[in-house]
């Protein structure tokens, strides 16, 4: 199985079920409730498909600095992926029922590691469902491999320090009255990093849950140049994702991600806010 785009359609999937070649994520995951999504997928899942969840599997563990979800230790994640049956003979799909910001998480993840041929499914788990397509409870027993990371292959990552000193576009991906700074829900402080611009990564997608076509995502990108390099945000570094996968569907390579995002960037007392009035 051979993917050519960051997305793939359930109708597009369901042919490759079989695939020895195909390996399915299942990355369902609520802030509210961190156990939620792995109750989810042990009672029904898309056939084949492993777990990886958000704060155990694609995140480390929290500091003083580095924000909420800052990268596990990437040789403890590679060895997590083999264990799963990922390596480089392998094309992987990812999703999510949260309109696919968990499963960009992942997405984003592998292609850090040099793996390219991930994708993520369009309308998310709801979409395969209501297509009628199988689900299952059975639990796979995944044969381990290794996996070999290609580490920093894509110069996609950035840190507070770059943020900070840098000029580079800035994109927030949280709703518009976090960053605003009218409330607050996660975050000790609210606002956003001085110079940011407010592109909510949920605008990515359709009234029913599913990507906008490339041509209007790159109408609403616009305002980024292709030969730009800007820095994603959001308040973790999970939703930022989605708008780096949307960003290139717009046709834009060069989009980087600040991993600690706002709860990083606030952990510094002397880092700059700025609410709007």
């Amino acid at each position: 199985m051979l993917l050519k785009q960051p997305l793939i359609a359930s109708d597009d999937l369901v042919q490759y079920l079989d695939d020895p070649a195909l390996i399915l994520v299942d990355c369902r995951f609520e802030l509210a409730d961190s156990e939620a999504g792995e109750r989810a997928y042990n009672r029904d899942h898309i056939p084949g498909a492993r777990y990886m969840h958000l704060e155990r599997d694609l995140s480390g563990p929290v500091k003083k600095h580095g924000g909420r979800h800052p990268l596990p230790n990437l040789e403890r994640f590679s060895e997590r992926l083999g264990a799963i049956g990922i390596d480089a003979s392998k094309s992987v799909v990812a999703y999510d029922d949260q309109g696919g910001a968990m499963a960009a998480r992942f997405w984003w993840m592998l292609r850090y590691l040099g793996h390219e041929q991930v994708a993520v499914l369009d309308g998310g788990y709801q979409a395969w469902k209501a297509r009628g397509y199988p689900v299952t409870n059975h639990l796979p027993r995944p044969e381990p491999v290794v996996f070999s990371p290609r580490k920093h292959a894509l110069a996609q990552l950035v840190h507070m320090e770059e943020v900070r000193e840098g000029s580079s576009l800035l994109i927030d991906s949280r709703d518009p009255e976090r960053f605003q700074g009218k409330k607050e829900p996660i975050d000790a402080k609210a606002g956003h990093i001085p110079r940011a611009v407010n592109r909510f990564w949920k605008k990515n997608l359709t009234e029913d849950g599913y990507w906008k076509h490339p041509d209007e995502l790159k109408k609403e990108w616009a305002f980024v140049s292709e030969r730009e390099s800007p820095i994603v945000y959001c308040g973790s570094g999970v939703t930022a994702c989605a708008n780096l996968l949307s960003l290139q569907l717009a046709g834009i390579q060069q989009a980087r991600l600040y991993i600690g995002s706002w709860s990083d960037w606030i952990s510094y007392e002397e880092n700059l806010v700025e609410v709007d009035q």
